[in-house]
């Protein structure tokens, strides 16, 4: 969520032996790599390992602080690659599986979107805070003594929080028995189909503003590197409030608007703003920045609760068809489709990042090198909001006939 931060720090006091632009892509590795391990780490914890949620979140503890203790020593971008992109995120992975697990077992009823919404929100808090402190930090201590302090706020809290989360007794009781197998039967639904390409299109412009936004209004809108932490936090402070409101717009049975209907909302609004705010921002124009970073924060924040109301639509479809289906693997996987989103935009965020201009009016943002990632960016979104479409008469015929002619 603060990744921004440490990046601009990157490329201001470079002293690692390989390319700048690898630093872009530890961000959204980060993030992939907590996604992408989920539906194997939700699969093992849902039942056969469900009693040792708590010791793998404490595991995870432990890998996440060694992996940011290790990267302070990092002397190549390769290891800052290794340590804070790949092992520290499936250590965090570790300690959200499990937990996240448990939330989905105490809240079953038609509140959970609202109850994933509040958790959600958690994140938006921290990611609001951090930038100031790691900001601070490293102006105060430097970059090494930062990441030791980061690590012992992440160890003491993680433990203390770890051991405050019961698990659901109807867990804990499977490994007495013989533990069944997870059912599957929600593969031959186009729904899960549907929604998966949508969250890849989204996660994967989701990723790009986080990390670039900051170098971006250091380096090409000549902005202090205070307004380029500002940049950070007013991004994520929107989600505070935006998480929960669409949990509860999911759940709520006053205001009747379906599933597809809240599900779209927010990847739509991100695409618009990030064609009129970012896109047309011009040099020095701060204001235009922060418009987009709270607009574009508050609906990419809200997206992830959204995910309530598609599980309950899917749980709907299963019970029409007298079938069984795990809510919590189910999340896990959409959590892994997600991190495919993220890894392929971290990936495509490089490459655009140097492939040149994409007009010669540099009076605006397009007209910047940034210009490929913010076309990038509004269109993954666009192509997000594609589940309107699950009600429109062409598209709800040609689905059908593609599943039936796969055999699904």
């Amino acid at each position: 969520m603060s990744y921004g931060v440490l990046q601009e720090y990157y490329f201001d006091n470079w002293t690692f032996e390989g390319s700048r632009t690898i630093t872009g892509v530890i961000g959204t590795t980060a993030n992939g790599v907590m996604y992408l391990s989920m539906p194997l780490l939700f699969a093992l914890f849902t039942r056969r390992w469900a009693h040792r949620r708590q010791l793998a979140a404490v595991c995870g503890t432990v890998i996440a602080c060694i992996s940011f203790f290790l990267s302070s020593y990092s002397k190549t971008v390769w290891h800052l690659l290794a340590t804070q992109g790949i092992a520290s995120a499936f250590g965090c992975a570790l300690i959200y599986s499990p937990t996240t697990l448990s939330l989905g077992e105490w809240y079953t009823s038609s509140n959970r979107a609202l109850a994933y919404g509040i958790v959600l929100s958690c994140k938006n808090i921290v990611g609001t805070s951090c930038p100031f402190l790691i900001r601070g930090l490293i102006d105060a201590y430097g970059f090494q003594k930062t990441m030791a302090v980061w690590t012992g706020i992440v160890g003491v809290l993680s433990l203390f929080a770890i051991f405050l989360i019961p698990t659901h007794p109807s867990k804990v009781s499977i490994h007495q028995t013989r533990a069944r197998k997870i059912p599957w039967n929600f593969l031959r639904h186009r729904s899960i189909y549907f929604y998966s390409v949508a969250i890849i299109f989204q996660s994967s412009g989701y990723g790009i503003p986080q990390t670039y936004l900051t170098t971006y209004a250091r380096n090409v809108a000549m902005l202090s590197q205070t307004t380029g932490t500002l940049m950070v936090a007013v991004f994520n402070a929107p989600g505070i409030i935006a998480s929960s409101f669409f949990g509860w717009l999911s759940d709520n049975n006053r205001i009747r608007l379906s599933v597809q209907v809240v599900a779209a909302i927010p990847p739509l609004a991100c695409g618009l703003f990030t064609f009129l705010f970012w896109g047309l921002a011009i040099e020095g124009a701060s204001a235009m920045l922060i418009v987009f970073s709270i607009t574009f924060g508050f609906f990419s924040s809200g997206y992830s609760a959204t995910w309530g109301g598609m599980l309950k639509q899917m749980e709907r479809e299963s019970a029409e068809r007298n079938e069984a289906i795990d809510p919590g693997m189910l999340y896990g996987l959409l959590n892994g489709v997600r991190g495919i989103g993220y890894a392929s935009g971290g990936i495509a965020g490089v490459g655009l990042l140097d492939s040149g201009f994409i007009s010669t009016n540099h009076r605006f943002a397009y007209g910047t090198p940034y210009g490929p990632l913010i076309l990038f960016t509004g269109l993954s979104s666009i192509l997000g909001g594609w589940v309107i479409l699950w009600r429109w008469n062409p598209a709800a015929r040609l689905l059908p006939t593609l599943w039936t002619t796969w055999g699904i």
